[in-house]
């Protein structure tokens, strides 16, 4: 099938200084490149909800009209104003739907609907998903389209930045520092960790949460997605979630086991190798490739840095250097619109 039958549509993406929309607007980049068209508007960035949606609105709507029958459409998903609205019309137009999935409601603990959202991700002819883990629970919970794995987001970003090697090492910790999501961080000088400290960097972080005097935690500030690569410096990049240091606990703990983080590609971008929870998804990504440390429990980080030989250190980073280039450059999810193209 040639590229003309291949078609998205472009909408509003809200700006904002977390990375929301970061990766949605990079999947509109390298779907592009892929040879898929846009039917809509141009991609905005209309800080206003309100306009915004109105944007979106009438892009979708113009694009839904001159989508061609027959024709193949690829669509992000969570989309929640829209999303029944298109599939309508696509299906009406009798178009094979591929659904680029970034979160899952049910997994998030954002919705306890399994039977509604199971049923949205069937109107789609082919699906994709972060990983194996996340394709085997789909599986289980009664999905009926062709599935295949992302393996990890891209992140589209000229990066020239490398890991520095510091004694003691300094891990990167980016995201949400609010307790909701990253309580386990004001419980971290409690491990008295001497080979490492760590600096944060993003929204909700409460200093007044913390007690010690020396304390490991360096808050630097909060940046945009691209800001945020020139400002990241040190030698590692965390990934934990939840309240408790000896495993990833809560909602937010529980959908490791099924996503792939997209700050997972913010690091590797800044050539940091990984440290993640053994039991997440991605984590079996980052052993196979050798980019990083999986970990039981946090307690176990400082012995674990202690032991680390340098040899293994500088291996690992340039296992991510490798990656990098990768993530850069929209690989993953290139490889993945590949393998659906071939599969239409």
């Amino acid at each position: 099938m040639n590229s003309e039958h291949y078609y998205f549509i472009s909408r509003n993406y809200k700006f904002s200084k977390n990375a929301a929309s970061k990766p949605k607007m990079d999947c509109e980049s390298i779907m592009e490149k892929n040879g898929f068209i846009n039917l809509g508007f141009k991609q905005t960035n209309h800080s206003s909800s309100a306009i915004g949606a109105i944007i979106s609105f009438f892009g979708i709507t113009k694009g839904l009209f001159s989508l061609p029958r027959n024709s193949v459409f690829c669509m992000q998903y969570p989309l929640s104003k829209f999303f029944g609205y298109i599939t309508t019309i696509v299906a009406f137009k009798k178009c094979k739907l591929i659904i680029i999935i970034h979160d899952v409601k049910y997994l998030m603990g954002k919705s306890s609907d399994l039977k509604g959202e199971m049923a949205k991700f069937n109107r789609a002819d082919f699906l994709i998903l972060h990983n194996d883990s996340m394709i085997k629970w789909f599986k289980e919970n009664g999905c009926t389209a062709q599935l295949v794995s992302l393996e990890l987001f891209d992140y589209l970003h000229e990066s020239k930045k490398h890991a520095t090697l510091d004694n003691p090492y300094d891990i990167v910790f980016a995201g949400g520092l609010g307790k909701e999501k990253s309580e386990f961080l004001y419980s971290m000088d409690e491990l008295h960790p001497s080979s490492y400290t760590l600096k944060l960097y993003g929204n909700g972080f409460n200093a007044s949460e913390i007690k010690n005097d020396n304390s490991i935690l360096n808050y630097q500030g909060v940046f945009s997605p691209d800001e945020v690569i020139d400002q990241i410096e040190g030698s590692f990049g965390l990934i934990w979630n939840g309240n408790a240091l000896d495993a990833c606990s809560g909602d937010f703990g529980n959908y490791l086991l099924y996503n792939n983080p997209h700050k997972t590609s913010l690091y590797l971008l800044c050539g940091l190798p990984v440290i993640i929870w053994k039991k997440a998804a991605v984590a079996t990504f980052i052993e196979r490739e050798q980019i990083g440390i999986t970990l039981n429990s946090l307690d176990e980080l400082d012995a674990t840095l202690k032991n680390l030989n340098p040899s293994d250190y500088t291996k690992m980073v340039s296992n991510v250097e490798k990656i990098k280039l990768k993530v850069a450059s929209g690989y993953y999810l290139s490889h993945a619109l590949q393998k659906v193209m071939k599969l239409v």
